[in-house]
């Protein structure tokens, strides 16, 4: 009988989406199946240290997802022996001691990772960037992909390129909004006006996000902004209904049928996604069928656009009085949580949560073998 798939299950990490992703990594564990995977945790504490546990069986409490500490679990070296068992003893640092781990840490080597990070220092290709170092199939979108998903400027740019209809927005920087304050305001409230809505250009789970009616409102929105990111995103204010559609695939990518969300809060915030639970999904989303078909297929071009692979949720704006479809962004990791609409939507479509996660690992070891066949050296 073959040996059980070794997952590394890589979770918590230095983000304002800290918490989301530990509601991520709970609820996957619980999924994943024991009888084919041997589950390895791998904590990244809020100051970035990295802690692995032991090889978990199957559900856990949430606490047990913290449960290993300095004394308990492992620092920086051992616990990324899995991912650079193959280093040279030429490596410095911190990779130094993961060579010198050698035969113990090959052993312990993962077969796929699933990096269940959302936010910065996890989402936006650094962890992806980690990996693809150390030559291990992971989860999810490449480092362009994933960097461009999580950048919102750069998003909106490409998908500009691409031709997707979107919402007004500008964009500025700290420096530049504390050397020329007055040309922002005026540039905003001429361009978009009241109502916007102010985010950090590198966030998610709709952390940081603000809505201003006024000019107070809004430089308090944006200096709130900037406490989470450098750079800062304001978008024009449209009515219209929230609708999101799942991705799944690598080169040949499906889309799920479209979900709407139906916010308890004025908009969508943290608090309606994660906290109270209390925001409505209807799935499928009440929608002719000929609008269906096209969110659908600007979902698929918007994760093209990116070059997306595995996953992604991608979301519109449906305007209620002529229905106009705007995209809003691109999520390449969205979230498992119990009140997630990824996973719900795909449930929806016929895909259950462990199949879903079955192909999404299935996706990653695709993906990895392709790559292997590229040529990175000229002889």
């Amino acid at each position: 009988m073959s040996r059980k798939l070794r997952i590394g299950l890589i979770y918590g990490g230095k983000s304002g989406e800290h918490e989301v992703s530990l509601q991520t990594a709970h609820a996957v564990i619980g999924a994943l199946d024991v009888s084919k995977y041997e589950i390895t945790p791998f904590y990244i504490t809020k100051q970035g240290e990295w802690r692995r546990g032991a090889a978990l069986n199957g559900r856990v409490e949430r606490k047990e997802l913290l449960a290993f500490d300095a004394s308990e679990g492992e620092a920086a070296g051992a616990a990324l022996a899995p991912f650079f068992s193959g280093l040279t003893s030429q490596a410095d640092g911190v990779l130094a001691e993961v060579a010198a781990a050698g035969e113990a840490a090959r052993e312990e080597a993962v077969d796929v990772v699933l990096p269940l990070l959302h936010g910065t220092f996890g989402e936006d290709g650094t962890i992806q960037g980690l990996l693809e170092m150390a030559n291990i199939p992971y989860v999810g979108a490449g480092v362009l992909a994933s960097a461009v998903g999580m950048d919102k400027v750069a998003m909106k740019k490409m998908f500009a390129q691409e031709g997707l209809p979107q919402c007004v927005y500008r964009h500025f920087t700290r420096s530049q909004w504390e050397k020329d304050q007055p040309f922002f305001l005026m540039e905003t409230e001429i361009s978009i006006g009241y109502p916007c809505f102010i985010k950090p250009a590198n966030l998610g789970s709709s952390v940081g996000i603000s809505k201003a009616r006024n000019r107070q409102e809004l430089i308090e929105a944006v200096e709130y902004a900037f406490q989470f990111d450098r750079k800062v995103i304001v978008e024009e204010f449209v009515d219209a209904r929230e609708i999101e559609v799942a991705i799944l695939g690598n080169e040949e990518p499906l889309a799920s049928v479209p979900g709407e969300i139906v916010s308890s809060s004025e908009f969508y915030d943290y608090k309606a996604k994660y906290v109270d639970g209390k925001s409505t999904m209807v799935i499928p989303a009440e929608l002719p069928e000929e609008t269906s078909a096209q969110i659908r297929e600007l979902a698929i071009q918007a994760f093209q656009s990116i070059d997306g692979s595995g996953l992604s949720r991608v979301d519109f704006f449906l305007t209620r009085t002529d229905g106009q479809i705007y995209i809003n962004e691109i999520n390449t990791m969205p979230g498992f949580t119990p009140f997630s609409m990824y996973p719900l939507l795909w449930k929806e479509t016929g895909k259950p949560y462990a199949e879903l996660l079955d192909d999404l690992i299935r996706l990653a070891l695709e993906r990895h073998a392709a790559k292997q066949q590229i040529k990175y050296t000229v002889e």
